[in-house]
């Protein structure tokens, strides 16, 4: 018989009690850390989250200026009423937005019925998010306290694009009668060179007519300007704009003028804003806004 083989266990380790663990000098240098890195990457992340809002923003307007020419082919080349209803009793879903905006808990601000019942409602498959620009988030304090998140609408019409009903009925736009008025997408010369659609300025949205007036010692040559903002651009993009155009592409502009880049809340634009002929970049981000919004056009020469 073998001898059996005996299993000789080792002892166990000891236990060691009172494991060290952190200083509170070794925590604050952590927390501070923790810290530093937060404050280096916050700013990244926000500026990504801006860059990815300006990115929606312009796919947006591309899509509503799509429904646009939709609506133009289907109607024989006639572009969508672009009506001033501010002001006005009058109200109809031949617009191509059937609403005013206001600071007030008015239905306007809310009912989205204004939205696809009006003339490119159809020609937008009922999508409603692309009239709302991501960046576009003011509102009133009543409206915060009524549970709002948002408005539903961020973008306006060029006024001089579209037929403008009673400013508009012996052919040309009586705010700026020597520009031509675009009743048909074949009017237009150069659609590279002029916008549709724009994110307005929340305080001077209101309807969907962006109308500003050429001063009436505008001079085609010379570039002598003088006037006011009376419809504001938004600047909810790191101080810029979307603007669409008729061409279909879409682009930010950014503006020069601190005057121009107005806090995106109730009554902080001060509206209508002066345009000192004395202050270049002023006349800079105006004299561009007129000179992508229509066309001088001789009284000789409408047809």
């Amino acid at each position: 018989m073998k001898p059996s083989l005996s299993v000789v266990k080792k002892p166990s380790a000891p236990v060691q009690s009172g494991a060290r663990g952190f200083s509170l000098v070794e925590m604050l240098v952590v927390i501070a850390v923790i810290a530093v890195l937060a404050a280096l990457l916050l700013p990244a992340l926000a500026q990504a989250k801006g860059r990815a809002q300006a990115i929606a923003c312009m796919n947006n307007t591309k899509q509503l200026v799509l429904a646009w020419h939709l609506y133009a082919g289907e109607n024989g080349e006639r572009l969508p009423y672009n009506l001033g209803l501010v002001g006005s009793a009058f109200r109809t879903d031949m617009n191509w937005a059937n609403n005013v905006m206001t600071w007030d808990t008015s239905s306007d601000n809310t009912n989205l019925a204004t939205l696809t019942k009006a003339s490119l409602g159809s020609f937008v498959g009922g999508n409603t998010a692309i009239y709302h620009c991501p960046s576009d988030t003011a509102l009133s304090s009543v409206q915060r306290e009524a549970g709002w998140t948002a408005r539903i609408r961020s973008y306006s019409m060029n006024a001089m694009v579209g037929d403008a009903g009673n400013f508009s009925t012996n052919g040309f736009n009586v705010n700026n009668p020597a520009y031509k008025q675009f009743f048909k997408l074949t009017q237009i010369p150069q659609p590279a060179g002029i916008f549709v659609f724009l994110d307005e300025h929340p305080d001077s949205i209101n309807d969907g007519y962006f109308l500003n007036k050429v001063p009436k010692s505008y001079s085609v040559s010379s570039g002598n300007y003088y006037g006011r903002w009376t419809d504001l651009p938004a600047s909810y993009h790191s101080g810029a704009a979307t603007f669409a155009y008729a061409d279909g592409h879409a682009l930010l502009h950014r503006w020069h003028q601190t005057s121009t880049v107005q806090p995106a809340l109730p009554n902080a634009a001060n509206l209508p804003i002066a345009i000192s002929s004395s202050s270049a970049s002023a006349v800079e981000d105006f004299n561009w806004v007129l000179e992508h919004m229509s066309i001088y056009e001789l009284p000789s020469q409408r047809e």
